[in-house]
């Protein structure tokens, strides 16, 4: 091949590359497979080895391309690169509106939309600079007038494109996207240099995929994307910038070349060749504004990418200009975030629950503090060596979050803030409700009650026996069981089941309807699978999957049919044959074993039978056991069914579910608002699967 032939292939080649490159990053499409667009690269690659005066910077070989730099040199931003101000509130929001509204005296673009709303990726803010359709100058924010020049790096991001669309296809695009009138101004006047802001950032598989190579490694694993996609791009060998697979997002068009609003910004930017985010949109008011912050709260735990709220910008450019900026912010867009997943607040005091097995939980009463979306007041302090390991004290600032964003949890507690009058928390020596000798388990870290017949358990082991994982009572939730203690109709959850119309309806506050629906309740949740009544009967460290491995056992000795039945079978079952299930340890097989020779617990079992509970047939058969072995942790609300639906399918799949994340968990699946957990899954390297993929998975 002579060198004049082997130019116009390198030209067809880079087109043909450039091309795809463009439906897989911006158009989402693939007209060739991976391995064809590798044989393309590499037939590029070979011809510009034979002829390496033929190289230019535009070509997809450069993407990874000379040696690593000793140091970063400093560029300037044609306009400075500015940030925004935060808002976490609908009345944030309203606030916000009023004042720039105020500012530009009322005088504002009547012509809907008025805002445009972006999805605020948890990346890092970038600045691109084209010459003549070629990648120049790629830069940091910095200072925001200054940036680091990072140009190299930032050529390893299939994402960005090394060379624009030519003129002809950049205003076909803008003609089919609706946008004549800045198609016929580029035909006059197309600019040699055009100015682009975006994200760069790091998918989670690709984060994931690297924890696990770190944890491999013996290396710490990284906290989280953000840090590693900013560690990344300010790595002086672009050969580790590329090894980290970033992605990138373009959302601001600086240049300017008749763009009017911000929405028209997006559809030029994508014109061009660039990659911009489609959950993007346009909103007519401040109620569509929050509606868009809603669904994209929603969606944020399916996304492949972290998101911490949504940027919402004044869409008329005119008078975004005319609002100027304030501080180091503009004051016609704002970033409003979620709702924190923590938050600072204080411990006003520790108070002590009384469970249904006996167990004293300190909880901590806190100053009212808005985390997750909710305003928290109490949390849970698990025991009292959490107490010492947290070094918590009654009147300390504390970091408190939702873990799952469902349960509030002190993580941390802020000691340079304490004052001296703070005071030291001691468990008590006497149950707080029936005032009994608490004793600590001699190999444990629980307080308990002595006192079997206490008050505070029955009520406890009341609220869980109704509970949705139990008995499934639905509409019989802690008030109405804490109406009939009050009322002295109920003394154990037997006797739920003889209560009638006219018991409830006689009461205060209780209709007859209401009575209706309640006892129809009682008397429909009578039938009930084997493992749900096994979990609904409090056995201590009997959670639900232990309840199933009894199941198991049971059903192997005996066709169980009615609680007094259960106890034939459990007479005949030593301590030792419990051990050998499995899952089930010597402490738990103790529990187990002890809690069927309690007198106490063997007529209750024969009451409960007396008023006719009968175990109905698994709902499901359990042949298939494609997840035999696996254990999944949830996290996050799913879409498509409950959480208890799912870990129901996961069971019947021959699968466990855990509600705490370890070495052993299998996958994580993630639904929308995810908690901490997935931040301790990251940091274990676990395989973690939106909802798309679990149902896949469990089909």
């Amino acid at each position: 091949m002579t060198k004049d032939e082997a130019k116009k292939r390198i030209e067809k080649l880079k087109k043909e590359i450039n091309y795809h490159r463009y439906l897989y990053h911006v158009l989402d499409r693939q007209e060739i497979s991976d391995e064809a667009l590798d044989s393309l690269k590499k037939e590029l690659f070979d011809l510009e080895q034979q002829f390496p005066d033929l190289i230019t910077p535009d070509s997809p070989t450069q993407r990874v391309a000379g040696k690593p730099l000793k140091f970063f040199k400093k560029v300037a931003h044609p306009k400075p690169m500015i940030s925004f101000n935060d808002a976490f509130s609908k009345e944030d929001m309203k606030a916000w509106e009023k004042r720039y509204l105020d500012f530009l005296e009322n005088k504002v673009a009547p012509l809907p939309p008025r805002y445009y709303c972006e999805l605020k990726i948890d990346g890092l803010a970038i600045e691109l600079q084209y010459e003549k359709g070629i990648f120049k100058v790629g830069a940091t924010r910095g200072d925001g007038r200054i940036g680091e020049d990072v140009t190299q790096n930032l050529k390893t991001i299939e994402a960005i494109p090394l060379k624009l669309l030519d003129k002809e296809e950049v205003i076909k695009n803008l003609e089919k996207a609706g946008l004549k009138r800045i198609a016929e101004e580029l035909r006059k006047n197309f600019p040699e240099k055009l100015v682009v802001r975006g994200e760069v950032f790091m998918n989670r598989r690709v984060f994931e995929k690297l924890n696990k190579e770190q944890i491999k490694a013996g290396l710490k694993p990284f906290a989280n994307p953000r840090n590693v996609a900013a560690g990344s791009i300010r790595q002086l060998d672009p050969k580790i910038t590329a090894s980290r697979k970033l992605d990138s997002f373009s959302y601001a068009l600086i240049t300017e070349i008749g763009q009017k609003t911000h929405e028209e910004e997006h559809l030029i930017l994508k014109a061009f060749g660039f990659k911009t985010n489609p959950h993007n949109e346009p909103a007519k008011n401040l109620e569509e504004v929050f509606q868009f912050h809603k669904k994209a709260q929603e969606k944020r735990g399916g996304l492949s990418y972290e998101i911490d709220g949504i940027v919402v910008i004044l869409n008329n450019n005119d008078d975004f200009k005319k609002a100027g900026v304030i501080g180091k912010a503009p004051r016609a867009a704002i970033a409003y975030k979620f709702s924190p997943r923590e938050a600072t607040t204080q411990v006003l005091d520790i108070e002590v629950q009384v469970g249904r097995t006996g167990a004293l939980t300190p909880v901590a009463i806190m100053k009212p503090v808005g985390v997750g979306g909710v305003t928290i007041s109490r949390s849970t302090l698990h025991n009292y060596d959490e107490i010492k390991r947290l070094d918590l004290k009654i009147g300390d600032t504390v970091i408190v979050n939702r873990a799952g964003d469902v349960i509030p949890q002190i993580n941390k507690v802020l000691k340079h803030l304490r004052t001296g009058k703070e005071k030291e928390f001691k468990m008590p020596k006497n149950c707080p409700m029936c005032g009994s000798a608490v004793v600590k388990d001699p190999d444990g870290v629980i307080y308990h009650c002595t006192n079997k017949n206490c008050f505070a358990r029955s009520r406890e082991h009341l609220y869980h026996f109704v509970s949705k994982s139990a008995f499934d009572m639905r509409g019989v939730g802690p008030k109405i069981i804490d109406r009939l203690l009050e009322e002295n109709l109920i003394n154990d959850a037997s006797d739920l089941f003889k209560l009638k119309n006219g018991d409830l309806a006689a009461l205060e506050r209780f209709g007859e309807k209401s009575a209706e629906n309640i006892i129809n309740s009682i008397q429909n949740s009578k039938k009930i699978e084997l493992h749900r009544f096994l979990y609904a009967l409090g056995i201590l460290h009997v959670g639900e999957e232990t309840a199933f491995a009894l199941t198991k056992k049971i059903s192997q000795e005996s066709a169980a049919s009615r609680p007094r039945k259960i106890l034939e079978v459990m007479d005949k079952i030593s301590k030792n044959e419990l051990e050998e299930i499995p899952d089930v340890g010597p402490k738990v097989a103790e529990s187990i074993y002890h809690w069927f020779k309690e007198e106490r617990n063997r007529r209750f079992l024969k009451n409960l039978d007396e008023v006719g509970i009968v175990f109905e047939k698994e709902a499901v058969k359990r042949t298939e056991q494609k997840l035999k072995g696996l254990v999944f942790v949830l996290t996050g609300a799913l879409e498509s069914m409950s959480r208890d639906e799912a870990k129901e399918k996961i069971r019947n799949l021959g699968g466990k579910t855990s509600s705490s994340i370890s070495r052993e968990t299998n996958y994580v699946v993630s639904g929308s608002e995810p908690g901490s957990k997935i931040a301790k899954a990251k940091q274990l390297g676990l395989k973690i699967l939106n909802e798309e993929e679990f149902l896949n998975m469990i089909k």
